[in-house]
């Protein structure tokens, strides 16, 4: 992930200012201009506050100069990147603040082919949910894969970095006609939006999530199957049986696995531990599979808690085995802790638990 100054740097709010200044030579920009000289250290929720409330000082008041002012910036190609996300969230507050909702979110949606206006929707539809989505229906049409995604994406329940929006929490279903629209969509990137969106969903209402991949199933496109499987991934790794079924995933009856076999007992935060085991199909019929394991980390407490990682699917005809290895990395990052110990590591296929094996995990340079 790029860093905060990768993303909105002093050198790209410069040239945000330079960009207005060619359209509005009348706006002096000086707190634009100063915003640019504070992002040191800062983060880059910050840095977008920042320039967003520098923006809404130096531009005029009222929102139609304020569009008139962004869409002419629009025919420059400068415009364009990291320096937009600002702009966007912008557009919203003064738009917002003004009801001025059809308007702007017609300019949000020209606005997002330079980067994405996702995050700016959710001020939006926090402001009025129904109206909002009313408008965003009919991006699903639109010409420009961007414009279709964002009708997707900025209406996520969970979309990452952005604020929740308590409407989409509590109304699940709300944007269900939305991804209707948009889950035979020619583009992978839009697509890939809508098994997202869903995936958010199943985290909410698991039913509902599988009801609705149930149908999209009955009636499929040639990428459907695909896309049913990414939105579901969640559910799968929680063993949710719907999930599992709809996907082809039986209880693995007749199934006899080996294992997992460690390479090594112990293992430093920074390494790999590596691992293997073997699965055989003693039944009668054809096992589709859907393989997963389960590290049980120790925390702070001395507790251990279970995180799932997808592995592979097989497909094994009676009689047949296989053999799968993989290396689970230890390499610190910054959303989870550990914590030296005895952890576990488990398999588990179609949401049933094989094997477990114990391991020691220690911290960097120690014995």
């Amino acid at each position: 992930m790029p860093t905060a100054e990768e993303m909105l740097s002093t050198a790209s709010v410069v040239a945000l200012g330079a960009c207005l200044g060619a359209v509005a030579p009348e706006l002096d920009l000086v707190a634009t201009k100063a915003a640019a000289k504070q992002l040191a250290g800062a983060t880059f929720s910050e840095r977008g506050r920042l320039v967003r409330d520098a923006l809404l000082t130096d531009l005029p008041p009222r929102f139609a100069p304020l569009d008139k002012i962004f869409r002419a910036a629009l025919d420059d190609p400068a415009f364009t990147g990291w320096m937009t996300w600002p702009v966007t969230e912008a557009v919203a507050v003064r738009a917002v603040a003004e009801g001025e909702f059809e308007a702007g979110l017609e300019l949000l949606a020209e606005l997002t082919p330079r980067l994405t206006g996702e995050f700016a929707l959710r001020t939006f539809l926090a402001a009025d949910l129904d109206r909002t989505l009313a408008v965003v229906a009919g991006w699903t049409g639109r010409p420009d894969e961007h414009v279709r995604r964002l009708a997707s994406e900025g209406t996520r329940a969970r979309l990452p970095w952005a604020k929740r929006v308590p409407g989409l929490i509590e109304q699940p279903e709300v944007t269900r006609p939305i991804l209707e629209e948009l889950r035979r969509d020619e583009s992978e990137y839009v697509r890939r939006s809508v098994a997202n969106h869903l995936n958010d969903l199943s985290r909410l209402d698991p039913a509902l999530a599988v009801a609705i991949a149930g149908e999209w199933l009955a009636s499929p496109a040639p990428t459907t199957e695909r896309l049913v499987r990414h939105a579901l991934r969640t559910l799968i790794k929680a063993a949710d049986p719907g999930a599992l079924a709809l996907l082809g995933f039986e209880p693995p009856t007749g199934l006899v696995v080996d294992g997992p076999l460690l390479a090594v007992q112990a293992v430093a935060v920074g390494d790999s531990l590596a691992f293997e085991f073997s699965a055989h199909n003693r039944g009668a019929g054809e096992l589709r599979l859907a393989i997963d394991y389960i590290v049980h980390h120790v925390k702070a407490n001395g507790m251990l808690t279970p995180k799932v990682f997808k592995l592979t699917t097989r497909t094994l005809a009676p009689g047949e085995s296989t053999t799968i290895g993989k290396q689970h990395s230890f390499k610190p990052i910054s959303t989870r802790s550990y914590y030296p110990g005895e952890h576990a590591l488990e398999l588990q296929i179609n949401g049933h638990p094989f094997g477990r094996s114990t391991f020691t995990l220690a911290l960097e340079g120690t014995p």
